[in-house]
């Protein structure tokens, strides 16, 4: 029940995270809406076409009455596009992702620094080797639903049954897909290949139902899912930082915004400066009159050797006393 919970919260922190940054909502905004046409004319001609597509699967009823034929290419037309309405809900997510990579890599990125910074050795690929892997990963994803979805589809046609426990298992599945299909940006990221996604979030059901069964059933209100799009990429990329122990803070390895210089990391000390400062000075380290005048001269355990080459009469040397 904790990761249950933990699902849910992180859903609720991206949209959080977004509403409070009105750029980033907006930016990613653009792909969620070409998605939502395409899908909507998808839909829409199903549902023109449904009992076409019932009578042409169902050629067993034509000697039928009129009443169990109607009945049962009706059942059909429903359950098809209704599986169908379940399927582009799972790919929804997939085809935006799709459309809008370079949007939502960097949504991503940004809610990762917000969070303590990038993880540490951050996978960086061309755009197009980045859309090659997310339409594998997302054709991946798809095989596997479909092996949940076809036999769930079959198991709706029983009375009662079909009616009560398999829409609810439906959306289970749905969920689950749709968080491993969110969750793709930051895993991406970490060089992490699909297979070992699906065993890290099948090690941890809950969570992933927690995160994506609200969000799948929040997508089957027309046009809420554009909104809460954005928002479901920046809370899926919180559930990664949890599920891959990404350290947080200002000090996180590949901190972009944390205590590093923007020229790159501090250059190395002088090599006299290296010397253990525990090191006692003897006889030989007094250093002369010269050896004082060079820029990097310091007294006490790190004066300066004779001979070292950085003993160099210093570009302002000292007037005398007036």
């Amino acid at each position: 029940m904790r990761d249950l919970g933990a699902g849910l919260r992180y859903l609720g922190q991206g949209q959080r995270w977004v509403l409070s940054r009105g750029r980033w909502f907006g930016f990613g905004l653009l792909p969620a809406l070409i998605t939502l046409v395409l899908y909507a004319a998808v839909l829409t001609a199903l549902g023109f076409y449904a009992d076409d597509i019932a009578a042409w699967a169902t050629p067993f009823a034509d000697d039928w009455g009129s009443v169990g034929r109607m009945l049962t290419r009706g059942a059909f037309a429903v359950m098809l596009w209704l599986a169908v309405l379940m399927l582009a809900v799972v790919t929804f997510a997939a085809v935006a992702l799709l459309i809008g990579d370079p949007f939502y890599e960097k949504l991503s990125e940004k809610v990762e620094e917000s969070e303590g910074g990038l993880p540490e050795g951050a996978v960086e690929q061309p755009l197009w080797r980045e859309l090659w892997t997310s339409l594998t990963d997302s054709l991946f994803v798809l095989s596997r639903t479909l092996v949940f979805t076809v036999p769930l589809f079959a198991l709706g046609f029983v009375p009662v049954l079909g009616q009560t426990v398999i829409p609810v298992l439906g959306f289970c599945v749905s969920g689950f897909f749709l968080a491993l299909e969110l969750t793709s940006v930051a895993m991406q990221r970490r060089g992490i290949p699909v297979r070992e996604r699906l065993r890290m979030l099948r090690g941890r059901k809950a969570l992933a139902l927690g995160f994506g069964v609200p969000l799948a059933l929040a997508f089957l209100v027309p046009l809420l899912a554009v909104p809460l799009m954005p928002g479901a990429v920046a809370g899926a990329t919180l559930l990664v930082r949890d599920l891959t122990g990404t350290g947080r803070g200002p000090d996180a390895p590949g901190n972009r915004d944390g205590a590093q210089s923007p020229q790159g990391p501090p250059r190395p000390a002088a090599p006299h400066l290296q010397q253990p400062p525990q090191a006692q000075p003897g006889p030989s380290a007094q250093a002369g009159p010269s050896a004082q005048a060079g820029p990097y001269a310091q007294p006490g355990p790190y004066a300066q050797p004779p001979g070292n080459p950085y003993a160099q009469p210093g570009p302002y040397p000292q007037q005398p006393p007036r």
